[in-house]
């Protein structure tokens, strides 16, 4: 093998390993979700067992990134990105980044709706960064009830019930940034 794949190739176990620590996931707790065992979970983490098809296709739909990500293959050819949305309740998720654990990026598109909905706030691990490029947002966090037009940036733990939607009705676009608990935004002037 070449320095190329040999570096690609020895590249994997580390990067799997923080993908799992990123994630707070336990070898024991990977092992469960995708059939492999702990011990050859250890050995591809540790660099002492080598990288199969077999090995990687359950890590890939246990992380939900593709296999590209998992072995850092080198990007060749077409440079378009082929974004996938995600459609969530009734909401528009479109991953703007690629990069397994840390910090992710999104463009949410929340459709118009004649009648304003009613929020059904919800909790989950992590901290968000929201800015609104079109429309009027509403966000619950807790007990506030905020309007953000174009413009407007929120932080929040989502860790508290929270809700987002429409102000008025109307389609509203925004980015967001969503880190795992502890992970937050920084932005400087």
């Amino acid at each position: 093998m070449d320095r190329t794949t040999d570096g690609v190739l020895g590249a994997v176990g580390p990067r799997l390993r923080a993908l799992r620590r990123d994630r707070g996931i336990t070898l024991a707790d990977l092992a469960a979700r995708t059939g492999v065992s702990e011990s050859t979970l250890s050995r591809l983490e540790s660099g002492q067992r080598r990288a199969t098809l077999e090995l990687l296709l359950p890590l890939s739909l246990t992380y939900d990134v593709p296999l590209d990500d998992l072995v850092g293959a080198p990007r060749a050819g077409d440079p378009r990105i082929h974004l996938k949305p995600i459609h969530r309740f009734g909401l528009t998720f479109i991953p703007l980044s690629r990069r397994p654990g840390g910090v992710q990026a999104f463009k949410m598109l929340i459709p118009a709706h004649p009648d304003p909905l009613e929020p059904t706030p919800q909790t989950h691990d992590g901290f968000e960064w929201l800015y609104v490029l079109n429309g009027q947002l509403r966000l619950v966090h807790g007990e506030r009830d905020l309007r953000l037009p174009p413009g407007e940036a929120a932080e929040f733990d989502t860790s508290l019930p929270h809700w987002l939607g429409s102000a008025d009705g109307g389609a509203v676009e925004l980015l967001i940034l969503f880190g795992q608990h502890g992970v937050r935004a920084h932005v400087h002037r």
